[in-house]
Parts: C-alpha cells; structure tokens; sequence
C-alpha cells in the first residue's frame, strides 16, 4: 500500500471486552481478542481492507474494489463484463452512492446528478401492509439509457418543525415529503406509499455479518421482559425465515443479498441471486433493450464485490478532547442509548476471514428493529418491518462522515442535520433516552455529542 498504517490495537478505546461479554453473554469475563482497526481520519477513512487480511485476501479486495468502483454501461459494449445497464436505474456504479465507501445525502434542489437518496414504493393493501405497485415495483429508478424514459422526477420538499432544548436554545427538524413528476408508466392513486433512503457507509459489514444469530436472538426483547420499554426484536424474514441484518429495515440477511439487490434495483444489473431485473409486466412492453449477459454479472465478480464489501476496515475512535468524550460515554449510558447502541459483540466461527473469528469489534447496534415512533414512520413495510420499525443504526464511524463525504446527513432518508438532530427525531421506545438528552444542560448534550463524533 501506499502509506504506512498504524492499526489500533482495540476495536475501540472505551469499550472492553468484558463489556462484549456481558451485554452480549452474560457470561464472566474472559479475555477475547480485537479486532483491528484503521487509524487514519481523513477522506479515505473508510477505504481500507481489514488488516486481518493475508496476501490472497488482499488481492481479492483489490479485485472488489475495481468493480466497485467500475462504471456500468448499455450492452452491448466494449467493455465486456461491465455492460448491462439499466434500461432503468439510480445509479451507474456503487461509488456514485457511497462516494469513497461512505454516506450519501439527499440532494440539492438545483443539483442535476442526484445519487444518494432512493425512493421505495409500495401500494397500501386493507390489512395494513403494502404491496410492490403493479407498475413501479418496489424502488422508483429516475434514470434510464437514452431512448428510454425514467420512471419518475422524484422531488423532495422539506417542512420545517421548530422545537426547543429544556433550557431554551431552539432547534428545527425537518420533514421530507416526496413529490413524482413525469411518470412513465401512469399514474399513482392515493394507494401509494412511499420511503426515501440513503446509502449507509459501508464499514464492517464482514464483522455484522458474523455475529452469531444466537448471541442476536438471546439480545432481543420482543415482549419487553425487563420493562424498560425497549422491546428490540429479531427480523426473521417472512420468505426465507433467515435474520435480516443489512438495510434500513434489515431486510437483507448477508452482505451477498444485500450487494444482489442493490445490484438489480440500483443498476439493472442481474446477478446469480437476481437473474431477471426489476422490471414489472407493462415496463417489458415499454422497454427492450439488450443484456449484458445472463447474468450481467457474473458469480466470480458477485463474489469479489461481496468480499469486498465485508472486508472494508472500521476506522479507530479518535480522543481530540479525552475529558470530554469520557462524560459523554457516560451519558451515553445513563440516557439509556446504549440499550439499542449495544457498545461490543464478538463474531462466531463463520467470517469472511480465518484471523476475525471469535474477536470482539464495537459497531454500537444490536441490528434489532425497535418501533421509533410515527414521526419516523413513512408508511412502508419491508419484509415483517412496520413503518415505525427501524434497525439500530451501526455508530462505527459516524464522526467521520463529514470528513469522508462533505456533509453530515443523517438518519434512513437523510432527514437529519446532525447528530443531535438524529437524537431529537427518537421517539417510541427511544422516547424517554430522547427526552434524556432534550432536557439535559447543554454541557453534557455537547459531551455526549463528542462522544458520538469520536466512535
């Protein structure tokens, strides 16, 4: 590599492996080796493969990380092996998302290219659940190969909500609504839902991936046994019984399902998983096009993407103000975030490479849905996810967003401005930790934020 890098010796400074042990177990103490982590805070903090891997691990992120990085065009092309486009998509390439493996944002009214924010669809059904909408299916692609109309101009509104700390200072929220012009297909009745989302950074996935799912079953609390009012719960998923992990609503049970379908729905790529794209019945009439293969992508590629995106290394927490972020670990504790924000886990015997099993690393989540309150609820269901339900958002990295990705756009549709702005958007079983921090002194509501800034 290019540089030197100094590796962390702990998967974080403020989280031992007896804490791993007794969130996660219960179990006594025992020593658990850590995993490692990247101590670099500049723009390529979430760039690097996992120290842990050995020369051929190395070689296939290289691998990975070309084609993620690779621009996907119209078949038939020169560029075999990488054509297949489309004919409807989001995206040309999986950076234009996770621009150096980090967070997207919602965009800009003016800003012609406007990677980062997804818009779901769905079709609300008299049970109470929604279905994939005869016409759009399940995501709304606003790009298409010449000749070809997009699905729909997605624009997005933002109503403000003014609101107050206990001691005065004033803060505003902001609301998305989603307005669809020029629709291809027809268009949508009062039936329609829909759910704005951004691209997640991508750090760890491999670690998340091999927590055992026993160790996430023994966490959840789905009638809420100790009354705290956080009843966490498992996603099995309705058509394949699996754990969900990855996406908003952890509707993606492993890091191969998630990249298939981010692959077929993002970019029109099919893929071993996915071998017919996303098309519904009248956009095969509408639109013929040449593929790029069957499948457009092919297993030995899925497989170094997939690698690739397990491997990416978590970056090391910072201390610029030690004094501070140890308070704000406190609070953290005491307002209660931690009960979702789970600090440690230690990985099982199934990991993407040899070296990382049984180490104990520091995401912050417990990938359990929780019910966060109608005001985050945007009306679709995923899998058995209600609106209200969301995964805990991994914390891994979060300082260093703004650093990565010039802005620090936060929450599943980029809603928040921030961290603290995220906090005051909790509600249902977060409610009370919210409340901790709305009405705290400002002192501890700044320490608790340089905590967060510093995982």
């Amino acid at each position: 590599m290019a540089m030197t890098l100094r590796i962390a010796a702990t998967a974080c400074s403020f989280v031992t492996a007896a804490v791993a042990q007794d969130l996660v177990e219960g179990a006594a103490t025992r020593a658990v080796p850590l995993a490692p982590t990247i101590a670099d805070a500049t723009a390529n903090a979430f760039s690097y493969p996992s120290p842990a891997l050995d020369a051929t691990g190395r070689r296939a992120f290289a691998v990975g990380n070309a084609i993620f990085r690779a621009n996907w065009v119209q078949a038939p092309a020169s560029a075999e092996g990488l054509d297949g486009l489309g004919p409807l998509f989001n995206a040309r390439s999986c950076s234009s998302c996770h621009l150096r493996d980090g967070r997207s944002r919602p965009p800009e009214a003016d800003e012609l290219e406007r990677h980062g924010l997804l818009v779901r669809i769905g079709v609300r059904t008299g049970d109470g659940a929604d279905l994939p909408h005869p016409r759009y299916g399940v995501q709304l692609q606003d790009q298409a190969l010449p000749d070809a109309a997009p699905e729909a101009r997605i624009e997005v509104q933002w109503l403000p909500r003014a609101g107050r700390y206990a001691d005065g200072e004033p803060f505003t929220l902001l609301t998305p609504r989603y307005e669809l012009r020029e629709l291809a297909d027809g268009q949508v009745d009062e039936h329609a839902v829909l759910g704005g989302r951004t691209a997640p950074h991508l750090i760890g996935m491999g670690l998340l991936e091999a927590i055992p799912a026993a160790a996430l079953h023994a966490f959840a609390e789905p009638d809420d046994r100790d009354g705290d009012g956080i009843s966490g719960r498992v996603h099995v998923l309705p058509d394949s019984g699996a754990i969900g992990r990855f996406g908003w609503k952890a509707t993606a049970p492993s890091v191969l399902a998630q990249t298939a379908g981010a692959l077929v729905h993002d970019m029109g790529i099919t893929s071993p998983l996915h071998p017919v794209d996303a098309r519904t019945g009248p956009q095969r009439i509408r639109l013929s096009f040449a593929e790029g293969g069957t499948p457009e992508i092919d297993a030995h590629k899925l497989e170094r993407l997939v690698f690739y995106a397990q491997a990416i290394a978590p970056p090391s927490p910072r201390a610029d103000d030690p004094v501070a972020i140890e308070r704000g670990r406190q609070h953290f504790a005491d307002f209660g975030c931690a009960a979702c924000h789970v600090p440690s886990w230690t990985t099982g015997d199934t990991v993407f490479t040899p070296a990382l099993a049984g180490v104990t690393f520091a995401p912050y989540t417990d990938l359990l849905l929780h019910d966060l309150g109608a005001e985050l609820a945007d009306e679709k269901h995923d899998g058995a996810a209600t609106p209200a339900e969301w995964r805990t958002a991994p914390l891994w990295g979060i300082g260093l967003i703004p650093v990565v990705n010039g802005h620090e756009r936060l929450l599943h549709d980029g809603r928040a401005r921030g961290i603290a702005e995220a906090i005051l958007w909790h509600g249902g079983e977060a409610e009370r930790s919210r409340e901790r921090f709305r009405t705290a002194p400002a002192v501890e509501r700044a320490a608790l934020l340089a905590f967060v800034r510093s995982l």
